[in-house]
């Protein structure tokens, strides 16, 4: 009796999953790569009672697939695209979640003196200076337009940074930074994905706390006015969710070493 009513019971719960709504999620490799996706998106699912595809790119990949309503929502690191998205009518929201900051990682010896500057801009500059090999994401995600915006604001125009020095991977962040340690070279990181890291060889943190460097986290559902055949219900559960109190538990709890990777900012 008592296992019959187990697999009863497990039968009604694997029914509930298999008979569940899919909510289309494209999110920024941070969040895979840092270890959230594992934290939240279980729970959510069970809370929810929905299931949840996670689709794991760059933030200018997620927006496209939001753009083309190929995801019902995307959780992305950009700012100006995300506003753009919802000027253009292609998002109905943006909503901000959580925050983390970029860092500026570079070889132990520091030849172009990364260290010793004052701002990101300068540090971008000492890099070019220098010639000191920069590995670029060159993927058009949140990092890489961060990094594209600190070359701008350095004066280091597209065609000052020569392929002798400045290599574009068009690739995700932990690419990026194995090639990085491979090259013992300089690279822009998310901190959270630096922190996780485990192929550090002979990098280090050399720069950081530029209030330029501000990494800001937000959830964006699709429109459906736009799209019509997007689950915005779906969506709005998972927002809902997201900026929870539970949400804000774990988001705030999940560390490494006692460091946070994340800080978590909704307004609820």
């Amino acid at each position: 009796m008592i296992r019959g009513g187990i697999l009863a019971a497990l039968t009604i719960i694997f029914a509930n999953f298999a008979n569940a709504e899919t909510l289309r999620l494209a999110v920024t490799t941070t969040f895979r790569n840092a270890g959230l996706a594992d934290v939240l998106l279980p729970i959510a699912r069970t809370d929810l009672g929905i299931e949840i595809e996670m689709i794991v790119v760059g933030t200018g990949q997620a927006i496209a697939l939001g753009r083309a309503g190929d995801v019902d929502a995307i959780l992305v690191h950009a700012r100006a695209a995300e506003e753009a998205m919802v000027a253009d009518g292609h998002a109905t929201h943006r909503r901000e979640i959580m925050y983390n900051d970029f860092v500026l990682i570079g070889p132990k010896a520091d030849s172009a003196q990364v260290s010793s500057t004052q701002a990101a801009a300068d540090a971008m500059r000492a890099i070019a200076s220098s010639t000191s090999i920069f590995v670029s994401r060159g993927d058009d995600s949140g990092t890489h337009l961060r990094e594209l915006m600190l070359w701008e604001k350095a004066g280091i125009t597209q065609s000052a940074r020569i392929v002798e020095w400045y290599k574009a991977v068009g690739a995700g962040m932990g690419t990026a930074l194995n090639i990085a340690s491979g090259l013992n070279a300089y690279v822009l990181s998310d901190r959270a994905s630096w922190l996780t890291f485990h192929n550090k060889g002979n990098l280090e943190l050399l720069f950081s706390d530029d209030p330029v460097l501000f990494n800001q986290y937000s959830f964006l559902p699709v429109s459906p006015t736009m799209h019509p055949y997007v689950h915005h219900n779906l969506a709005l559960k998972f927002e809902a969710w997201l900026t929870s109190e539970k949400a804000r538990i774990l988001i705030s709890n999940h560390r490494l070493n006692g460091m946070a990777l994340f800080t978590y900012n909704a307004v609820r």
